[in-house]
């Protein structure tokens, strides 16, 4: 297949789904190998990025998107109805790092690190759309195994969980030092 027709195929899947499509699909609609689609994939989100266009190709593990350029969400909003931006309160964002950099992991292993319960927090992500179930542990009770999703992905705009920065030792050090102090307050207490 001539590469001008499958980009044009490529493209207007992408346009037509919206959202995040695998490349083994994308393989599949033009009927050429998954090495052949990561080629297009690369000439068109290297044409997105130097064509001053609106759109972007953002890729999401094995999966790629079309979507907007995060700078022309003001002008979006002027024909669009503005999305209601919804915000994590710091007791979400902590259960859903650590979801997202010790998953899967069940709510009682979060709950060993927060210290609270945490079923709300879970429930909540999961309502967001950050948050899925993975399964069950093969465990007494098989309780529920949880991990993020794409859409956590695209919200804090990386490619795949490995991109996620890694936590330095020092501040490591600190959060062990203040959990060791929060423990040692509650037993004088």
């Amino acid at each position: 297949m001539e590469r001008e027709r499958a980009q044009a195929i490529i493209e207007a899947v992408l346009f037509a789904m919206g959202d995040s499509v695998s490349i083994s699909d994308l393989a599949l609609a033009v009927d050429e190998s998954e090495k052949f689609v990561k080629e297009i994939l690369e000439e068109m989100k290297v044409f997105y990025a130097e064509s001053n266009r609106g759109i972007q190709l953002v890729e999401l593990e094995d999966a790629v998107q079309l979507r907007t350029k995060d700078e022309f969400y003001e002008e979006l909003i002027k024909v669009a109805q503005a999305p209601k931006k919804q915000t994590l309160t710091d007791a979400l964002l902590e259960t859903l790092s650590i979801i997202a950099y010790k998953q899967p992991v069940t709510r009682l292993d979060v709950e060993k690190i927060r210290g609270v319960n945490s079923d709300h927090g879970i429930s909540r992500l999961v309502e967001l759309g950050l948050v899925k179930e993975l399964g069950r542990l093969d465990a007494p009770g098989r309780p529920l195994l949880f991990g993020t999703t794409e859409q956590f992905l695209r919200s804090f705009g990386v490619k795949s969980i490995d991109d996620l920065p890694e936590m330095s030792r020092d501040l490591l050090e600190d959060f062990k030092v203040q959990a060791e102090q929060e423990i040692q307050l509650k037993l004088d207490i």
